[in-house]
């Protein structure tokens, strides 16, 4: 386009079977500046057309005569609209014969954006290929901002719909790669100065940036956005932006479009490169700001789920005593394992127990139904219970009651799982009240494995427990207790996860370490709920 607004420099197929003909409209067009390729007949155009569109060089407009020998321009036309890769070519229909309305309609209805009767003069020809490729021009800017449209639109859908921060980052990278049509990359940097990096799904996880690359962009995120209000966008010069993000080992200016999350500490940081590859456009840019304020609308609840987390972790490393800071319980041995879920989002209520009392020893294991700090909470509320009602009443089924109660009263809308284990070291003798939980599985010293047949109402739910299930230990017997999050894995059975999780504990090493270890090693990856064992056997 000149300086005038006039279209020059594109590419004219010229179709028509009168070589004379095609001389005199190529001549028209080459001296008003336009590229001209000419062909005979509707075949030799498709197949012009098929070259040119695996090479990229695609005409910008198709002049056609109605009268071809093989087929007419009516036909022609629509053959190119039936080819996704051919629809958008603007085709003007002409002809040296008079053309009543029925002709002109029909090429029209065909597709056609004009027709034209021959011989014209060249300002009419010029005039009606720059109104097609014109109009051409705009249904494809059009249709291109209605695909980034549909795009953002899915990429916010995706973005909104991430689990934890690095779900997020790396949605986003994704749709900014996709959007903008380059490489892509996202930075959350929380509270705590720790960066999640998310990159575009095409780029190698071979030869990614050293933490130095890391720590260099983190520190120019807080200054970049320092007290910044909106959505800002610069640009970043190579020498200050680490090479490697965008490519392995490449050097890149960066595009940066920054913005805080709503509380206005967490900065998000969405990149592409600019040295070597297309610039954005203006709309580019601007729909690469809304990402980055939805990317950032989106962090707010995660950032805010991620303080919950750590406060809630807090609790539970507080009240759950390490295995080296667990009482002393003469006649028992014991091992206790506690992992928390490996979902930034999940926040568990799973606890143990152990407790020395007169008649003997209490081990508890159990699960605050729920995931977030509430069920945290009330996890530690019912440790502080347990130890309280233990003062004058060591009955597991009594005990279990009153836990019931206290729910009820001060909780009724919460209710947990737990399993209560009373033990006489000196006799073996072993009482059992479990409240809707994983029975404990009893591993004796012959290889025999099974669960004890001992099962009653959750806790929270106003319902009686029965008289708790009698058994007695021998010296060399393993009892295990565990919550959910071992073994539990969606769509699949529990009792055929509990048969598994019997079938790994036996084949375990002797000792309550080596349990504990194998059955981690065996169900505890990648888990999506907290993980709660303690396993025990008396002592010398």
């Amino acid at each position: 386009m000149d300086d005038n607004g006039n279209l020059t420099g594109t590419t004219v197929l010229v179709v028509d079977d009168v070589a004379a003909s095609r001389y005199a409209m190529g001549t028209v067009l080459r001296r008003a500046g336009h590229e001209v390729v000419p062909v005979a007949s509707g075949g030799e155009a498709l197949v012009e057309l098929d070259v040119r569109l695996r090479k990229g060089t695609m005409p910008d407009v198709a002049l056609v005569d109605v009268h071809l020998p093989d087929m007419s321009g009516f036909e022609l036309c629509r053959r190119l609209r039936e080819r996704p890769h051919m629809s958008g070519l603007p085709v003007v229909h002409f002809s040296a014969l008079a053309a009543p309305p029925a002709d002109r309609c029909q090429g029209l209805l065909a597709g056609a954006e004009a027709y034209l009767t021959v011989p014209a003069e060249p300002e009419e020809i010029e005039a009606a290929v720059r109104a097609a490729v014109r109009a051409a021009r705009l249904r494809a800017d059009d249709q291109a901002l209605v695909k980034r449209l549909r795009l953002l639109s899915e990429t916010i859908v995706t973005i909104q719909a991430a689990r934890s921060l690095q779900e997020l980052a790396d949605a986003a990278a994704d749709g900014t790669a996709r959007l903008l049509g380059c490489p892509a990359a996202v930075f959350v940097l929380d509270r705590d100065d720790e960066l999640y990096r998310g990159l575009y799904r095409a780029r190698t996880r071979l030869s990614l940036p050293d933490e130095g690359a890391h720590r260099a962009v983190a520190a120019l995120l807080r200054r970049l956005t320092r007290g910044q209000a909106g959505v800002q966008i610069t640009t970043v010069p190579s020498p200050l932006w680490p090479a490697g993000f965008f490519r392995p080992g490449v050097q890149h200016d960066a595009r940066l479009a920054l913005v805080l999350t709503q509380e206005g500490r967490a900065p998000v940081c969405l990149a592409t490169p600019t040295r070597g590859l297309r610039r954005v456009s203006p709309e580019g840019e601007a729909l690469l700001a809304q990402l980055a304020q939805a990317t950032a609308l989106a962090a707010e609840p995660l950032l805010m789920y991620q303080a919950e987390r750590h406060v809630a972790l807090t609790l539970q490393h507080s009240f759950l005593p390490e295995p080296h800071r667990l009482p002393e319980l003469p006649g028992v041995d014991l091992a206790v394992r506690y992992v928390p879920a490996s979902r930034e989002t999940e926040i568990g209520g799973d606890f143990y127990a152990a407790l020395r009392l007169d008649e003997g020893v209490l081990t508890a294991v159990g699960d605050v139904v729920g995931h977030s700090l509430d069920a945290a909470t009330v996890m530690v509320e019912i440790r502080h219970a347990l130890r309280a009602y233990c003062v004058d009443e060591s009955d597991p089924a009594i005990l279990a009651e009153r836990l019931d109660r206290m729910l009820q009263r001060f909780h009724p809308d919460v209710t947990a799982t737990v399993c209560l284990v009373l033990i006489d070291p000196a006799t073996g003798r072993t009482r059992i009240a479990n409240a809707g939980h994983i029975p404990p599985l009893l591993l004796r010293d012959s290889g025999e494995a099974e669960y004890v047949k001992a099962a009653g109402p959750l806790i929270g739910v106003g319902l009686p427990h029965p008289a708790p299930t009698e058994l007695y230990l021998e010296p060399a017997d393993r009892l295990l207790m565990v919550t959910d999050g071992l073994i539990e894995t969606r769509g699949v059975d529990l009792s055929a996860s509990m048969e598994q999780l019997r079938a790994a504990a036996v084949g375990a090493l002797p000792g309550l370490d080596a349990l504990c270890d194998t059955l981690l090693a065996s169900f505890g990856s990648d888990h999506e709920d907290d993980i709660a064992m303690l396993a025990l056997q008396l002592g010398n």
